[in-house]
């Protein structure tokens, strides 16, 4: 069979739904291209999200992947506002779920993404209670933000995780009152551990942030509609005009699931279980981005990475595997963020746990330095705060899987390249 008589369906109209989408023109693929988004909003990029966009440094047309037009411009047939709510995997059809359409498809990926975590609590109803995982929640929030800081009102954010933190900056910047509310013992334990924690804790707290350890919300207390407090699990109660709920996303799997698809365990951060290739146990069904987990040999485990570079580079990876290209996605996760006047790139996979040793380069109390988390002398992840042009090193030392001197990695004046074997 030609590319021309060939239909390619994607579902999920995200950064790694358009990327795939450009690629499979860009590699020459020929056949029929379907991108089916269910929010009305073209594709786009979520990091600003929470960053530029937010701020009001970003116009709301930067956020988008491709111009409107490029997409006719390009053969795609982009259909937004639409949902797919079943997969048949015998007939090789989707079906939409509005009124019931069946699309034929030859091969398909899944780049459904993730969604925000819900809070399971009384209030969370109230009209000030927010999520931010799309374009709409940020163009809510950015109004919010800039209510309270005119007002000087306070927003309580539960969660600091990367999410919970550059809301927290922005409201800051905007002049609000912010609380977090966490229950590790640092921000970003479950990423950073303690030891690096900390280092964003007291970034946030010169900046006015306070914040809770060791509490749960349990309860929004709110009057006429309206948020007044938030209560933890500890007896305390803060007080709040407006909640966010930053507790992490989970990846929809719901129709991968209900098409019979495997799915990884919870351990494993659940989502699509794909091969290197990011094919599903079905080998015309593929699967990338947020709701994609696939295995990466360097660390000896299943991963699914929620991360901007990995929509970016997964979805692209998709598509030439779609076109029977010998693909094996092994790239080292990386993510980035902005807070403040602190700029920070993190590569690599070394939750609390699987390492030994943090060592530093620097000096963490200017914040301007390299982490290193280090097990057996190997480089499991590397985090340059305020320091640039050395991610490639950085992952170069993890990709090598080799033990390296701790002691001229900790050097500043030892070359990061001449520690690579």
């Amino acid at each position: 069979m030609v590319d021309a008589d060939q239909t390619f369906v994607i579902v999920g109209g995200g950064l790694a739904g358009a990327k795939a989408a450009e690629t499979l023109r860009a590699e020459g693929f020929t056949g029929r291209v379907i991108l089916i988004c269910d929010e009305r909003d073209h594709p786009y990029e979520r990091p600003p999200l929470s960053k530029g966009y937010l701020l009001g440094r970003e116009e709301r047309d930067s956020v988008f992947v491709h111009e409107p037009a490029w997409y006719a411009q390009n053969d795609i047939e982009l259909h937004l506002g639409q949902t797919v709510d079943r997969i048949d995997r015998v007939a090789k059809t989707v079906r939409f779920g509005d009124d019931g359409t069946l699309v034929h498809y030859d091969k398909l990926l899944l780049a459904t993404g993730a969604e925000p975590r819900r809070l399971d609590i009384p209030g969370t109803d109230l009209a000030g209670v927010h999520h931010l995982r799309r374009l709409a929640h940020a163009e809510r929030l950015k109004g919010v933000l800039t209510a309270l800081g005119r007002d000087n009102g306070h927003i309580v954010i539960a969660g600091a995780g990367w999410i919970g933190l550059e809301v927290a900056a922005a409201a800051r910047q905007y002049g609000a009152e912010v609380t977090v509310i966490e229950h590790n013992p640092t921000p970003l334990h479950n990423v950073l551990g303690p030891e690096l924690g900390n280092v964003f804790a007291e970034l946030h707290r010169e900046h006015g942030v306070r914040f809770h350890f060791g509490a749960r919300l349990t309860e929004i207390v709110g009057q006429d509609g309206m948020v007044l407090a938030a209560r933890t699990d500890d007896g305390e109660e803060h007080p709040a005009h407006d909640v966010l709920a930053a507790i992490g996303a989970a990846p929809r799997t719901g129709l991968a699931e209900a098409a019979g698809l495997e799915l990884a365990d919870r351990a494993h951060g659940g989502g699509v279980l794909v091969d290197e290739r990011l094919r599903t146990c079905d080998p015309d069904i593929f699967a990338a981005g947020d709701v994609a987990s696939f295995p990466l040999a360097l660390f000896g485990t299943g991963l699914r990475v929620e991360h901007w570079a990995n929509a970016l580079n997964g979805g692209p990876a998709a598509a030439r595997s779609m076109l029977g290209q010998d693909v094996t996605y092994e790239r080292v996760p990386y993510f980035f963020t902005d807070q403040y006047d602190l700029g920070m790139e993190y590569s690599g996979w070394a939750p609390p746990g699987t390492y030994d040793q943090v060592v530093i380069r620097g000096d963490a109390g200017k914040r301007e330095f390299i982490a290193f988390w280090v097990r057996q002398g190997r480089v499991l992840a590397g985090m340059n705060v305020n320091v640039w042009d050395v991610t490639e090193p950085v992952q170069n030392l993890i990709r090598s899987a080799a033990p390296v001197d701790t002691e001229a990695l900790a050097d500043p004046h030892v070359p990061l390249d001449s520690l690579v074997p």
